[in-house]
């Protein structure tokens, strides 16, 4: 019988190239898919919905996958479980937010309305969070950079939207979520806290939540041997097999 493979969904503004080193480490079938309004998808026009992601993403997915959503992926990732579990065998969120407090809540929408206003500023800032501190070569930082500099302002606004308010849309559905589900984030990830992450794992039933010590937001770019490890061996032990 085939392998299930791994399938894997970015963030904002980033798009499936950045699944290239996770993807070398896992050693196992896995694509990587572009969100819509990201990489070679077309630009969004207009507002968008949680949900219609997901629909989108769904229909370019495998019939059955382990499903690894980062970011805005991890959204669409709980949504695609929670109303279509026959297509996900294991679903992973990746530096995921969770049912945000009011202040996590104004500071991400504080981000999306200068992302409007000084979209140029808004790069910075993001390589700033995701990157300050950590030991990631300055070729991948500025591939990153230009990724996220190449977007169309209004799709990336539109996509943020759903990023700034998708866990309050998903929020209420996660304790419904059946399938296996490991939630993993960085130690010092400033957004997608480990705070949330044990939020996550205490709403989804069965959820084990992990911690990766000196991470920050991107994990799968800081630390993609660590990820595709952590992956393998949850795909693993839920098979019954040694890690």
């Amino acid at each position: 019988m085939p392998e299930t493979p791994v399938a894997l969904l970015h963030g904002v503004g980033l798009d499936s190239t950045m699944w290239g080193p996770v993807r070398d480490a896992l050693g196992r079938e896995s694509v990587a898919i572009d969100l819509p309004g990201h990489g070679r998808q077309a630009a969004l026009t207009g507002p968008v919905s949680l949900a219609e992601l997901a629909q989108d993403v769904l229909d370019r997915l495998p019939a059955r996958s382990h499903l690894v959503g980062f970011s805005l992926g991890a959204l669409i990732a709980q949504h695609i479980a929670r109303f279509h579990p026959d297509r996900v065998e294991t679903l992973t969120c990746v530096s995921s937010v969770c049912r945000r407090t009011d202040a996590e809540s104004g500071a991400v929408l504080a981000r999306l309305s200068a992302a409007e206003r000084d979209f140029p500023g808004t790069v910075e800032a993001s390589i700033d969070r995701w990157y300050s501190g950590t030991s990631v070569p300055e070729s991948v930082v500025e591939a990153t950079r230009r990724t996220l500099a190449a977007n169309d302002v209004g799709s990336f606004v539109h996509a943020y939207r759903v990023f700034a308010v998708g866990d309050a849309v998903i929020g209420p559905e996660l304790g419904r979520i059946t399938v296996p589900t490991l939630a993993i984030t960085g130690e010092l990830d400033p957004g997608s806290t480990p705070e949330m992450t044990e939020r996550l794992a205490a709403a989804i039933p069965g959820a084990r939540p992990v911690v990766v010590p000196g991470a920050r937001h991107m994990l799968p770019v800081q630390e993609p041997d660590y990820l595709a490890k952590a992956i393998n061996e949850f795909i693993q032990e839920l098979k019954g097999g040694p890690a």
